[in-house]
């Protein structure tokens, strides 16, 4: 959390270059690896393998450019040692997850009532809201996926859709209240925000609420205003400070790293593509790089800007505004500087808690990637069994889910949302993220079965068909990774592989 005091002043004598990280296409293997590390089988060792490779390089675009010589990942030794293998299955979390959310349905407490499909209170507007008809899109509401009545007249039909409107609506209502309790409070009960937080946040009221979850914003009313202020000015001093140094030699490749990265994130919202938006992002990622030599400027932490911009954008704007085509200079100045200030805060309390993610050889993600897969070998084994047998190696398509936070796996409303639960969840970027792809990659366990060659399954991974999820779909996930994380809790030892 943010303090008084200022943020002390990190100095090297050394360059901080950006590195480059490693895409889901070609994972990070070196002939340099210590003997510590293990030994792969060989994944292409048959000439039929070789030539489904070679396809698959062909038809896939991965978005980051490789540098072998950038870093070189030690993969963490397997301990086959562990005999606490737990049976669970994938249908026994499913139906825990519908019985919660039946039971939050029924209950006055919105907690976690997170039943919305209403833009105002689950999703941001103009954030991609567009609906296909494809197999993928068929859950309207939590209501209609648990309850729904194939037998039922179409009469009945119609108003048991009405019922669940008006359900939906309540739930709605009663959460916008909550938070509206909670903020006419002279001092604001992170405890109860965190709670109200949990499954989803209403729009007009989640600038505030992240920027308290992020500890940027004080609870007392009172001193909010003295520390923006002084936040906010600290932040322009750091650019009038350093940001005219990013031409100098020793921080020259760190800025072009940048500078070639952002044109390439959300490339399909044209809101990104503005020269004013790039060079926003520009200052601050290269003034987050400069005073964290440690990790420096590491390919990825470019997208983890993204959500804050838009959540802080759109207190700026009307709630009916398509954000995706907004005119960033239809702000004014002071606005656009406020943005920025907020923006790079809230990035920095993130990072400060992922920050082994971008250290030398990423340690942080090296270990969720183990972890991961030892949680889907007790969660879903004939999927993992059937991953193997492929040979495919879950650090091919895992390390952009841990090094982008399933940024590009999922569009930037479901984002949004999931960031809600992250940041009102204790240790939600770090730990709570590792339950969310296990229950993110059992979604498309049946999908992954029918798939039965090598090709097959990595595209299907690299292209994984969330387009027109929703808000729901993101309470669904929630509340699986949720049922997985308390059924482990007990059960520590998956997590003790290092």
């Amino acid at each position: 959390m943010f303090g008084n005091r200022p943020e002390p002043v990190l100095k090297t004598e050394h360059s901080v270059s950006g590195r480059s990280i490693f895409g889901a296409q070609y994972p990070p293997l070196s002939s340099k690896l210590a003997d510590k590390s293990i030994q792969f089988k060989p994944n292409m060792s048959k000439k039929k393998d070789q030539e489904k490779f070679n396809a698959y390089s062909i038809n896939t675009d991965d978005a980051w450019e490789i540098d072998d010589r950038a870093m070189t990942l030690r993969i963490l030794d397997k301990n086959d040692d562990d005999d606490d293998d737990l049976a669970i299955s994938k249908q026994k979390v499913e139906e825990v997850a519908a019985s919660k959310f039946a039971q939050q349905q029924k209950s006055t407490n919105v907690r976690r009532p997170n039943l919305s499909t209403n833009s105002s209170s689950t999703s941001s507007s103009g954030l991609g809201s567009r609906r296909t008809n494809d197999q993928f899109n068929t859950k309207t509401s939590l209501q209609t996926q648990y309850t729904s009545n194939n037998n039922a007249s179409s009469s009945s039909t119609t108003k048991n859709t009405k019922l669940n409107v008006n359900t939906i609506m309540d739930v709605n209502q009663q959460k916008e209240n909550k938070f509206k309790q909670l903020f006419d409070q002279s001092t604001v009960d992170l405890n109860e925000l965190r709670k109200a937080s949990w499954n989803g946040i209403p729009k007009p009221y989640r600038p505030q609420a992240w920027k308290l979850l992020c500890g940027y914003l004080p609870p007392k009313i009172e001193r909010r205003e003295d520390t923006l202020t002084r936040k906010r000015d600290e932040y322009w001093s750091y650019v009038s400070q350093y940001y005219h140094t990013r031409t100098d030699s020793e921080h020259q490749d760190t800025f072009r790293q940048i500078h070639i990265d952002i044109p390439r994130m959300t490339p399909l919202m044209p809101i990104f593509q503005q020269i004013v938006v790039q060079q926003l992002f520009e200052r601050i990622l290269f003034i987050w790089a400069i005073r964290h030599p440690a990790s420096g400027y590491v390919q990825g932490i470019n997208d983890l800007v993204t959500p804050f911009f838009v959540v802080f954008l759109s207190e700026f704007i009307e709630n009916d505004t398509d954000i995706e085509n907004f005119d960033i200079n239809s702000l004014s100045e002071s606005d656009r500087r406020v943005i920025e200030a907020d923006s790079y805060w809230a990035t920095s309390y993130l990072l400060e808690g992922i920050q082994d993610n971008y250290t030398f050889a990423q340690p942080g993600i090296q270990y969720k990637i183990r972890t991961l897969e030892e949680l889907i070998k007790r969660i879903d084994e004939p999927l993992y069994r059937h991953l193997k047998n492929q040979h495919i190696e879950f650090l091919q398509f895992s390390f952009r889910w841990m090094n982008n936070l399933l940024m590009r796996e999922l569009p930037i409303r479901c984002t949004i949302r999931l960031w809600d639960t992250y940041l009102a969840e204790q240790d939600g970027f770090s730990h709570f993220h590792l339950y969310i792809c296990a229950a993110f990659l059992i979604r498309f366990s049946k999908d992954l079965l029918r798939e039965k060659d090598f090709q097959g399954l990595l595209l299907f991974l690299q292209n994984l068909p969330t387009h027109s999820w929703t808000s729901n779909d993101i309470s669904i996930l929630t509340a699986e990774a949720y049922q997985l994380k308390v059924m482990f809790a007990d059960a520590p030892r998956h997590l003790s592989n290092t």
